[in-house]
Parts: C-alpha cells; structure tokens; sequence
C-alpha cells in the first residue's frame, strides 16, 4: 500500500484543468493508498469562517470523504492559502489537520512533513503576516465581519501573494534554501522531508536521508509515492 504526498494544487474552479485531474487523481487512489498526505494550498483560498461558503470546493471534498471511507488516513497540513480549517473540516473528512509541520513515523520512516511557506526566515513582511492572520484575536474578528469584507479581503492577499511570488523568485535561491533547511532537519532524528510551497518538484536522496519538493499541480501536476519504504517524485497522468 501506497503513502501519496502533494501539494500546491490552488484549486479554483472545477472546470479548471488542474482541478480535473485532482478529482481523477484521487478517485483512482481508493484501494490502493494506506495514506494520502496533503501538503498545504489544496484550495487557492480556504480559511473557516462561519460567513463564507466554498459550493466549488465540494466535489473535492465529497472525492475526499469517499477516499476515507474507503480505508484511506488523511492527513492535511495548512499552507498560506488553506487555513484555520478547524475542527469541523477534520471532522467531515475523517482527517488529522495540522496547523504546522509535523513528524510522523510513515513506512517506518520518520518522515518530517511542512508547507514551507515559513522556510525563509528573511522574509519578515511575510512571517509578520502570517502571524498575524493566524492570531486568535484576528480570527475572532474574522468571524464578526460581513462576507463582502472577508471576499474584498480574499482577492487582495490573493493579488499580493501572486506578485510576492514572482518578485521574491527572482531574490532568493529556493532550491539552495531548501537543502539548507533538509540538513537542519536531518539532525533532528528524521530519515525525510517532505514539502511544497515553493513549486519546484526535485527529489534528493544521499546517505539514508531524502528530501522531496512537491512542485504543484498547476504546470508539473506532480506528486511523491512512498512504497516500502522508498521514496519517488511522479507526474500525473504517467
């Protein structure tokens, strides 16, 4: 039995070609994967407050229900645009949420899982906003406001995030930035790192140790397998 890992998918609308090949994606997993690990930005935006309704996101969500059901752990890490998802999500999916990175034994390995969104230690404007969106007093406010506001909300850290991307891929080294980190984590006692975040698919394994960048399912359409203990980067469909 199979452990699946992906990332990234920013799913918007179910026309949309990636969101497609999601829903098939995690259709042909039933029977066949022990467990599906979820690396952050399912959705291009999700956060759970009582006044906004998501009708796109359920055909996802009822595949990932159904994949459950059928035998299948869920494990959902929040990324930058999936989060506060609470209880109530975990509860109707049947899956354990994380809120931040996690290690957790998979195969016998000690495999440690985060979005990667907080790898960069010198991106303060962007450490400063997440922390403070995550804050329980910003949440508490978030419930108190009119959908209209949260949307208005929604669509401009949506732009900023856009244009943060494309400016700071061009300032930082993300492939050496995250080797970097894979060595601090490796002294932590774990055997792998799995991540997404940065779109940028690429496996590396030396001496008992792997690191997997997830890539997307935008443009690579990109997942990790876990079988017996090793690990592989693929594409979808093959």
């Amino acid at each position: 039995m199979r452990t699946i890992f992906l990332a990234d998918a920013h799913l918007q609308h179910p026309d949309d070609a990636n969101y497609r090949l999601l829903l098939a994606f995690i259709r042909s997993l039933q029977g066949s994967t022990a467990t599906l690990c979820i690396l952050g930005d399912l959705f291009d935006f999700r956060i759970g407050l009582p006044a906004l309704n998501f009708p796109e996101q359920e055909p996802i969500l009822t595949a990932l229900e159904e994949l459950h059901a059928s035998g299948t752990r869920l494990i959902y890490l929040e990324g930058n645009h999936d989060f506060h998802l609470g209880a109530g999500l975990g509860s109707r999916l049947g899956a354990e949420i994380h809120s931040g990175p996690v290690q957790l034994a998979l195969q016998g390995k000690q495999v440690f899982l985060c979005h990667g969104d907080l790898i960069n230690r010198a991106d303060w404007r962007y450490r400063l906003l997440h922390r403070t969106l995550r804050n329980p007093l910003t949440l508490r406010i978030g419930r108190l406001l009119p959908a209209a506001v949260v949307q208005g909300l929604r669509s401009r850290l949506q732009r900023t995030s856009k244009q943060r991307y494309s400016r700071d891929r061009k300032r930082w080294d993300y492939s050496a930035m995250i080797r970097s980190y894979a060595a601090s984590i490796r002294t932590q006692g774990a055997q792998a790192l799995v991540l997404g975040h940065f779109h940028q698919p690429f496996i590396d394994q030396q001496d008992g140790f792997t690191l997997v960048s997830l890539g997307d399912w935008i443009s690579h359409y990109s997942y990790a397998e876990l079988v017996d203990g090793t690990f592989r980067l693929l594409t979808y469909p093959a």
